[in-house]
């Protein structure tokens, strides 16, 4: 387990992904509280092998592997997209429908060609996001969001990563890639994780319990 003060603003942490937009959403994330996020590909360390059957046990092995590898604390992210009508897929395999190069163009054109074979083609669908944190003592803790909605097609807007510009949250019109950063952050999975993560683990004065 991990203490509440194990996050005070001065903290530095490795946010344990290589992937940019990832990184720059967690960084905005996390600015306010006046914590400083390195990334692990700006440490040179490996992105470990995703070998878990859910979001939570996948993001829980990235964190431990760059909280060993840096000997600091880590957060990982591990999040994708669950579309009812494909019985949960692309889920944890999101990023690996873009092929080797993790080409989300690929990947938004397969889950529409899939929708189109089942006649879902403006399915409900989820983004779910589960972070972990972990210190290089073993400490560990995980964290799940989600949020709801439907699949657009064609994509629209070219703000946001990954499947954001075929899904519009629901409430809204716009698609996550069309919206404004600052309001997809309040809305988002991410958001919803983090929020829980933030609760359970930061003391402004960096007190112990």
């Amino acid at each position: 387990m991990l203490g509440s003060s194990v996050l005070h603003r001065g903290s530095k942490i490795v946010i344990a992904s290589h992937n940019e937009g990832k990184v720059r959403e967690l960084g905005e994330l996390f600015e306010p509280y006046g914590i400083v996020c390195v990334s692990a590909g700006s440490l040179d360390l490996p992105e470990p092998e995703e070998t878990g059957d859910t979001f939570e046990e996948n993001a829980l092995l990235k964190a431990h592997a760059s909280a060993q590898g840096s000997g600091m604390l880590a957060l990982s992210d591990d999040s994708g997209l669950e579309v009812e009508a494909l019985g949960g897929d692309p889920g944890i395999h999101s990023a690996r429908w873009g092929g080797p190069t993790k080409d989300f163009g690929l990947a938004m054109q397969k889950v529409h060609e899939a929708l189109e074979a089942t006649g879902g083609a403006f399915s409900r669908a989820n983004f779910t996001c589960a972070l972990a944190l972990a210190a290089p003592d073993g400490g560990e803790a995980v964290y799940t969001g989600r949020v709801f909605g439907h699949i657009q097609w064609p994509p629209r807007g070219d703000r946001g990563f990954g499947y954001d510009p075929i899904f519009v949250p629901e409430g809204h019109t716009e698609t996550f890639g069309e919206m404004d950063p600052a309001l997809k952050n309040e809305l988002s999975h991410r958001m919803r994780a983090f929020e829980q993560l933030m609760a359970a683990n930061y003391a402004e004065d960096g007190a112990s319990d």
